[in-house]
């Protein structure tokens, strides 16, 4: 009975012991879940202070890009004279053989020196130019002539009295060119309107 008594202690003891170390083990899992909660809480933490912060900085922009608009539309727009450069003039009276008619501008903001038109940039531009000429030699006929520096941009033929001109073209011209207006015979010119005006500005 007594050996029996002990083997019985020494079991209990050694279930004990067994049991021991599976409840420290228990408590270091649980200790460890407890670290990993705390640091996950933490890192969703920062996510939503990043989150804060990117969301003001959004909203800042915003609010930068609508106070530039509002300032851009608000702004006083100048007068369409000014953004549109052009020219219109009108002219009667004779021309000269071999001689650059002697044109002055009646409105517009493109400058005329000299009897010429002055091209204040590369571009494309509209070309109206409308006239009547009466010839003053029988049997005669007249090159009307519209000239750039370098090169003649259009020419006309005028064989008869009271021939009307009528010509519009968009012509691409270069800055500083002048552009002038020629007869090769004398005439009257009547009621000649020629207009420019900068439709498309080269500016490579």
């Amino acid at each position: 009975m007594e050996g029996q008594a002990a083997m019985e202690g020494q079991a209990a003891m050694e279930g004990q012991a067994d049991a021991e170390p599976g409840a420290g083990q228990q408590l270091q899992h649980q200790r460890q879940r407890a670290e990993d909660e705390q640091r996950l809480w933490q890192g969703g933490q920062v996510r939503n202070t990043l989150h804060l912060i990117s969301a003001v900085a959004q909203w800042i922009l915003l609010l930068a890009c609508l106070i530039y608009l509002g300032v851009h539309f608000l702004r006083p727009s100048k007068p369409q004279s000014d953004k549109v450069l052009w020219t219109y003039i009108r002219y009667s009276g004779r021309s000269s053989r071999g001689a650059a008619m002697n044109l002055s501008a009646e409105s517009g903001s493109i400058r005329i020196r000299n009897g010429s038109i002055l091209v204040p940039y590369d571009g494309l531009y509209l070309v109206s130019l409308n006239s009547s000429i009466d010839l003053e030699e029988e049997g005669d006929c007249l090159n009307l002539t519209l000239q750039g520096t370098s090169s003649v941009l259009w020419e006309q033929i005028v064989h008869s009295n009271s021939s009307r001109v009528n010509f519009t073209s968009v012509l691409y011209l270069f800055e500083q060119d002048s552009v002038t207006l020629w007869t090769s015979a004398n005439a009257i010119i009547a009621d000649l309107s020629l207009s420019l005006v900068l439709v498309a500005e080269n500016k490579y």
